[in-house]
């Protein structure tokens, strides 16, 4: 950008900037969201699509979860990033719902381009689609229920409701079970409120004949096997001994040299190196342990004595397993062997060797602090779309049980918005109530994108929707078997209040950021 003052020509912006203003970069910025929308928009609901996403490398990813679609995918458009950036929050902040998210960005887009050509000004659709969203997180939120954190069959249908349309629907009766009793294990009270930490619940992948293998283990699983055959494969009622620092000599932190002359002098020397490491294996075995893991290496002499004295050890444990080891069992990580007492060790019904995986399995623990899901399939592709359901399932119902509200799904959530803003925006007037209204039509994206994914004719399935939900009954949605409007609470089809919330809130302000945006300067990237 340049002027002319006095002559001189004034150079404001660097050289190779590109700049688009007014209805130029408000028309970029809306394509740009749709065509984002509209890239997920045929993975909604339990019939969906997937997409198969081929990397740079030429690795091969097939999934209909949203927040890996996007995050697949490269964009260059700062609106389109924005866009993506709604999907990673919603995945960060809830675990699903991110194509909820990003479907109703576009679809607010889409409204706000109608409203634009009709010469309505930004500020005004900014503040339309701000009275909006506070109204719909009004409404959801009395549309709430309330679920009690111990109670398995609200939360089994969570669970359902999250991982049902992935290519895993054959496991998901037993895997919605094993994913409710791993959170529950792992749940905690403080205060009279329920706390679940995502990362005491540990997810596993192994290659198997099928998928119906996959099981909940109360304890953890360590990717490692024994590491002298000398070792017992399999320890019943175990005591694990968790040994932070290494099992051997280590070298000294200054330079020493050690001059030996004679034979006599090599014989003590090592006389004297097998006795310390004897102490070590010695100190294990005194505290009662019968299974050690330790995070560093552990010399072949004390591998020796380990093994003679029947203890299973496993060395090069990562930190982090050896963490979750420590919540499992309820023992402490000890920095040196030497200190180690009966005190610090940990109990399992059962320590075993798994040759064919070459994993160790620590099972049967007390009241563990963390748990293990291991999935099995026959290809990588399988059991990562298996790990996204898991996480996908986890994080809603820990957010179920955390908040401790659930909302029902198949559109009806949305379908109730729709028609509360369109009598709430009645009562404000002016060019604003048009914002608001546009605002509320954008509900209408989800059971839209429901039922055409379904094979269904939208405009009649939205009409039957609008009727029930006029006669009062709130929690009418659409089963996309059948194409039938039923009530969804009925169904079973429930998810998390803090899963919706979130996804109105993100697509809510991004649509506002973007709509108010009407100058674009790109710098060119540094060479």
């Amino acid at each position: 950008m340049s002027q002319q003052l006095s002559g001189q020509q004034i150079v404001i912006l660097r050289q190779g900037t590109t700049r688009t203003r007014g209805k130029e970069v408000q028309h970029s910025n809306i394509t740009a969201a749709k065509v984002i929308a509209a890239a997920v928009r045929s993975t909604l609901g339990p019939r969906g699509m997937d997409k198969m996403l081929v990397g740079p490398t030429g690795d091969i990813v097939i999934t209909n979860d949203g927040a890996t679609i996007l995050g697949e995918i490269a964009v260059k458009h700062p609106g389109a990033k924005m866009v993506i950036e709604v999907a990673r929050t919603q995945d960060n902040e809830v675990g699903d719902g991110t194509t909820t998210a990003v479907i109703l960005v576009g679809a607010l887009m889409e409204q706000a381009e109608s409203m634009l050509e009709q010469g309505i000004h930004p500020t005004v659709i900014a503040e339309g689609y701000r009275r909006g969203m506070d109204k719909a997180l009004a409404i959801v939120n009395s549309l709430a229920l309330k679920v009690n954190p111990s109670d398995r069959k609200i939360l089994l249908k969570i669970a359902n409701t999250a991982i049902t349309g992935k290519s895993i629907e054959q496991v998901k009766g037993k895997l919605d079970s094993i994913i409710v009793d791993a959170v529950m294990t792992v749940a905690e009270t403080a205060g009279g409120k329920t706390l679940v930490d995502e990362e005491d619940v540990m997810i596993k992948k192994q290659k198997g004949p099928s998928m119906d293998d996959v099981e909940l283990i109360r304890g953890v699983i360590i990717d490692k096997i024994r590491i002298h055959e000398g070792m017992p494969r399999k320890i019943v009622k175990a005591k694990v001994a968790l040994i932070a620092n290494p099992m051997e000599v280590t070298k000294t932190q200054v330079k020493a040299k050690i001059r030996i002359s004679t034979a006599d002098q090599i014989d003590a020397f090592s006389m004297q190196e097998r006795e310390a490491l004897k102490k070590l294996s010695d100190a294990i075995i005194s505290s009662g342990a019968n299974v050690l893991l330790c995070q560093k290496g552990i010399s072949d002499i004390t591998q020796f004595y380990l093994s003679k004295a029947g203890v299973l050890a496993i060395e090069d444990v990562p930190e982090k397993d050896m963490k979750y080891a420590g919540r499992a069992l309820h023992a402490t990580i000890v920095g040196k062997a030497e200190a180690i007492t009966a005190k610090d060790l940990g109990a399992a019904d059962l320590v075993e060797e798994d040759t064919e995986g070459k994993v160790t399995r620590i099972s049967g623990c007390t009241n563990p602090k963390t748990t293990t899901i291991l999935l099995r399939g026959t290809s990588d592709y399988l059991l990562d779309e298996l790990e996204r359901a898991v996480v996908d399932g986890t994080r809603v119902v820990m957010d179920a049980m955390e908040d401790g509200t659930y909302v029902v799904g198949g559109g009806a959530v949305e379908i109730e918005i729709r028609m509360k803003i369109r009598e709430y925006a009645q009562t404000v007037g002016g060019r604003v109530q048009l914002a608001i209204e546009a605002f509320g039509a954008a509900f209408e994206s989800i059971p839209r994108a429901l039922a055409e994914n379904s094979g269904f004719n939208a405009i009649d399935k939205l009409v039957e929707l609008k009727n029930a939900h006029a006669m009062g009954k709130k929690n009418a949605g659409l089963n996309v078997y059948e194409g039938k409007v039923v009530d969804m609470l009925e169904e079973g089809v429930i998810e998390p209040l803090r899963s919706k919330r979130q996804s109105i809130q993100s697509a809510s302000e991004t649509a506002i950021m973007l709509i108010r945006v009407d100058d674009m300067m790109i710098s060119p990237s540094k060479n």
